[in-house]
């Protein structure tokens, strides 16, 4: 056991150590533009920091215009780190180091979580290309580790923990909360609404009691985040963009973003049911995060930091590895086709085009679509396989509501 665990340590550091030197360029010349685009090292770390008036500790919420586009946990974490950095000429790469410390930390985390989760394909994780290069762009991992860790309380029958960490991953980055719709399934699948119906108040009930100060004393700068994302139009990543570079527009986006998405949850809902073992939460959560990147109206490259632990706790066997690694590669060409994109409407010299761009986009979402296709087909001949590996979670169920 402790070899295991000093290989997947191993493993992340080296993963970590390959992410920090993609983003070192900008370490070593600062973050400006266009060149933090042409050498892919952009990171909302340092921007934010400036932007969000973080370098002069102004309370992220305060302002009505201007509070952070994020969840309250995200703009506390924001704010106390920038309290660990000097005013001086370095204060934004000091600031950019102290995050991204604390960020290698939690991914070591993550990648042992998911080693005890998933102890025969968990080294994807800290291998996988993409996954380092999107390390240090955003605070997300810090919203991968309490969401696994309710995956993993969930499955082991701890309904009460498995709750607390979701209310907290919601609190950290608002897309945890897909993942009541599998854990309802699982409860309807078995007869126990009741303890559903417990589930989502104590999972929304924790979300409320972090949010509820940011509600009380900065209500304008903490609904900024909501605010922002019912505004905004067709932006990086999604297939909205990728649409409207080709002069399709959808007018009343909100609504049809929305109802792809319940498109989307009711097919996952039908299948779900229709499985003759049941599933755990574990194997369905990367499906229900996928068709929401999906139908969201952003789909930014950090959000594979998000879908590829879920992905590898999906894999079926080893043979659903080469899936994997063609989703990663389509994943790769769309990292990199954002950033050359970035460059060239930035001003560089050379980059790619709006239509190369947009095809960049199609490549990742077909590629996703396609993987989850080879996932589900394989699911419903192996899912007998898979549900052994994960027979003591469902057999107990010692800390539930009941």
């Amino acid at each position: 056991m402790k070899l295991l665990a000093k290989s997947a340590i191993f493993l992340s550091l080296l993963a970590i150590i390959f992410s920090f030197i993609k983003f070192d360029h900008c370490r070593a010349y600062g973050w400006g533009a266009p060149q933090d685009y042409v050498h892919a090292c952009y990171s909302d770390l340092p921007s934010l920091f400036s932007d969000r008036g973080l370098t002069t500790h102004t309370w992220p919420y305060s302002s009505n215009t201007n509070a952070v586009e994020y969840p309250p946990l995200t703009g506390v974490i924001m704010y106390a780190t920038s309290f660990l950095v000097k005013h001086n000429s370095d204060q934004y790469r000091n600031y950019f180091d102290v995050n991204a410390i604390l960020i290698s930390i939690l991914f070591i985390g993550v990648v042992i979580l998911l080693k005890r989760m998933r102890p025969d394909l968990w080294y994807l994780l800290p291998i996988a290309p993409v996954v380092i290069a999107s390390m240090f762009i955003n605070w997300d991992i810090w919203a991968v580790l309490p969401a696994l860790s309710a995956i993993h309380y969930f499955d082991k029958g701890k309904n009460k923990k498995s709750a607390i960490m979701l209310g907290i991953g919601m609190a950290v980055k608002f897309f945890p909360i897909v993942l009541l719709l599998p854990a309802f399934i699982i409860f309807w699948r078995r007869n126990e609404l009741m303890k559903a119906a417990k589930f989502g108040l104590a999972s929304v009930g924790v979300w409320l009691v972090i949010n509820l100060p940011f509600i009380i004393t900065t209500p304008v700068g903490w609904y900024r985040f909501f605010k922002l994302n019912s505004e905004r139009g067709a932006d990086w990543g999604s297939i909205w963009h990728g649409l409207s570079v080709f002069g399709i527009n959808i007018n009343h986006l909100n609504l049809f973003s929305t109802l792809a998405f319940i498109f989307g949850a009711f097919i996952f809902t039908i299948l779900t049911l229709g499985l003759k073992e049941e599933p755990t939460l574990a194997h369905l959560s990367f499906f229900v995060v996928a068709i929401f990147v999906t139908a969201s109206k952003v789909y930014s490259p950090q959000y594979i930091l998000w879908l590829t632990p879920l992905a590898i706790l999906a894999l079926n066997d080893k043979k659903d590895r080469f899936a994997f690694w063609i989703w990663q590669g389509a994943e790769m060409i769309y990292h990199l086709a954002i950033w050359q994109y970035l460059a060239s409407y930035s001003g560089a010299h050379f980059g790619i085009g709006q239509r190369a761009y947009a095809l960049a986009i199609f490549i990742r979402i077909a590629a996703l679509g396609w993987f989850i296709a080879r996932l589900t087909l394989g699911s419903r001949k192996s899912t007998q396989q898979i549900a052994p590996q994960n027979s003591e979670f469902l057999l107990s169920a010692g800390d539930g509501y009941a």
